[in-house]
């Protein structure tokens, strides 16, 4: 009987701190930077000697997309995202830590391959001073702002066509991270050298890949690292901006986007060119994103007359939206590629149109999200178009 008791106070205890957290719905994700907040999640710390902070974040979906051409609905209910953080220090704070797992099919690329890729991060950091750390391990490259920010703090339910055409993805390697302050402006460093293979790759080629961007914010920091988050939830009451720019360079890559992708048939070396910037005042949030890929002879072809191919060419997306007390919010996306001339006849333009509905209960933590929109794919085939309407609910702590 004793234990039992003991046992109910510790399942009271676990409940009534879930609770706490999830009112602090102001507490958003940034980016994949090294950033240990004990408030979130649920943690367990000893002195300075050693910090575990556990999250948890679950996102069901369900949609429908109907084909011009069929006049089929075809449904897409699922489990989109399950995934378990942690991250914290050992020995000291500067010590840092962070790792995320994911358990859901999508998530484990089960999709496009027979391995399951249960890791998405295992990075370790040392954080020199409040202006300069370093990591070590599997972590997001420094690319496109969409990219880096988490799904978990996304104002539609997915992001665009464009990043899913030119973004950088994840990497193994070296991750190096600075910031300095003039005035009231601020300006973030970002470079990594990495295998240029994605992530959990069994083998490396002879080349690496060099990534390198830089953030400009000219009206000084976000509130609440609004700067990653899409939307204007923390209700910005002076006028902020952050303009960034970067560059990739993958040598010897195996896969046709790099990091992602399917296996090229002969290696190739590419550069990736990323400017995007977002801006947000009282309520409104405006972001941008543009995109140039280029390589030299991108298509490979097996004997077999098989091709994989790099997408030579360019991309577009942005998002405007408004935030309306309690908790609701507005957003409409325009997005697009276009493959350049030496690719035309093999690859697809991508038109992307979506309005966005959010209802959100704790932030992005708990939220509910309506997409309705269409997509247009000019393949070399012939055009096709795609109605689409996805319904998804979040839930995180």
């Amino acid at each position: 009987m004793v234990k039992l008791k003991k046992v109910k106070k510790v399942i009271f205890f676990v409940f009534v701190k879930l609770l706490l957290i999830s009112d602090l719905y102001a507490q958003n994700e940034t980016d994949e930077r090294a950033l240990v907040r004990i408030q979130d999640g649920i943690s367990l710390q000893r002195d300075t000697l050693f910090l575990l902070n556990l999250r948890l974040r679950i996102q069901n979906r369900f949609g429908i997309i109907l084909n011009d051409q069929t006049n089929t609905p075809e449904f897409d209910a699922r489990v989109r995202r399950l995934r378990l953080r942690l991250d914290g220090y050992v020995l000291s704070p500067r010590v840092q830590y962070y790792v995320q797992l994911s358990f859901s099919q999508a998530d484990q690329e089960l999709d496009r391959s027979n391995t399951p890729q249960i890791i998405r991060d295992a990075i370790l950091y040392y954080v020199f001073s409040d202006k300069f750390y370093m990591g070590f391990g599997q972590s997001k490259l420094p690319g496109n702002r969409q990219r880096v920010i988490s799904s978990g703090s996304l104002q539609f339910v997915d992001r665009s066509l464009a990043n899913a055409t030119f973004n950088l993805d994840r990497d193994f390697g070296f991750f190096f991270y600075y910031n300095e302050h003039f005035s009231t402006q601020k300006i973030n460093v970002k470079a990594a050298i990495t295998t240029g293979e994605g992530r959990n790759a069994q083998i490396t080629s002879a080349g690496l890949c060099y990534t390198g961007r830089i953030e400009w914010l000219p009206f000084g920091k976000f509130l609440n690292a609004g700067d990653f988050t899409e939307g204007d939830l923390e209700i910005e009451k002076y006028f902020k901006l952050s303009l960034a720019a970067g560059y990739s360079f993958n040598k010897n890559a195996s896969r046709t986007g790099g990091q992602i992708g399917g296996q090229l048939f002969e290696h190739r070396n590419f550069s990736t060119f990323i400017a995007d910037g977002i801006a947000k005042y009282y309520g409104w949030a405006l972001q941008a994103e543009y995109f140039r890929r280029h390589t030299i002879n991108p298509i490979t072809q097996n004997t077999d007359g098989q091709i994989a191919f790099v997408y030579n060419g360019s991309g577009y997306a942005a998002q405007l939206s408004k935030f309306f007390s309690p908790g609701w919010e507005v957003a409409l996306r325009l997005a697009t590629t276009v493959p350049d001339e030496d690719i035309k006849a093999v690859a697809t333009r991508f038109d992307e149109y979506l309005t966005g509905v959010s209802r959100y209960l704790r932030g992005h933590r708990i939220k509910a999200q309506l997409n309705v929109g269409y997509t247009d794919r000019f393949q070399p085939s012939g055009r096709q178009r795609d109605a689409l309407l996805t319904f998804q609910v979040e839930f995180g702590f």
